[in-house]
């Protein structure tokens, strides 16, 4: 497991796809918070910021990342951070507790591109289907009820960030014989 210290958080720190943990569910995170979960959710944080500015992911050797959950360092328990990069050097901190999706769009979107993910290490395709728009309800870091409304890349992110929680993988959303099976069902982005 990782342990927060006065290092920063790096790639080897997270746990890859054949690491068995990532598929097991997470545990409900109960409060007061303890000090390493703080400390950790700063790593998170600092990690994926330094990821998606080039110049550090590149002095760091960083893969760029959006999100992170708790399960990837190894902590069994439902949290992540996503960090969105709203405009050019711009970000906003997500930091959720115990998340759960308590509404979602009809309308579906994929990444056309291909989504990612700091747990696997290698190339996929196909279309991993997600709601355009979701609400997600949770705790903050002082065991306060919060709700976020996300859309488009951000609403991918966070259901992303929850599927982890329940040890799932984006790839196995993709249809192995048909990788983008469906495709004109949804709207890519």
């Amino acid at each position: 497991m990782y342990q927060s210290g006065d290092s920063m958080l790096k790639m080897n720190d997270i746990l890859d796809e054949k690491d068995k943990r990532l598929r097991e569910k997470s545990e409900e995170v109960t409060f007061p918070l303890k000090e390493e979960y703080k400390k950790v959710i700063k790593d998170m944080i600092e990690f994926l910021t330094n990821s998606q500015i080039e110049e550090l992911a590149e002095k760091y050797d960083l893969r760029p990342g959006m999100g992170l959950a708790a399960v990837q360092l190894g902590i069994k328990k439902r949290f992540f951070v996503i960090v969105h990069e709203y405009d050019d050097g711009k970000f906003d901190n997500y930091v959720i507790f115990n998340p759960k999706l308590v509404s979602n769009s009809e309308e579906m979107i994929y990444v056309g591109e291909g989504e990612g993910c700091l747990s696997i290490n290698r190339k996929t395709c196909g279309i991993v289907p997600r709601y355009a728009r979701v609400t997600v309800e949770g705790y903050d870091e002082n065991g306060t009820p919060i709700r976020i409304r996300a859309r488009e890349e951000l609403a991918i992110a966070f259901q992303h960030e929850l599927d982890h929680l329940d040890g799932i993988l984006f790839i196995d959303k993709i249809d192995p014989k048909n990788p983008f099976k469906n495709k004109e069902l949804y709207r890519e982005i």
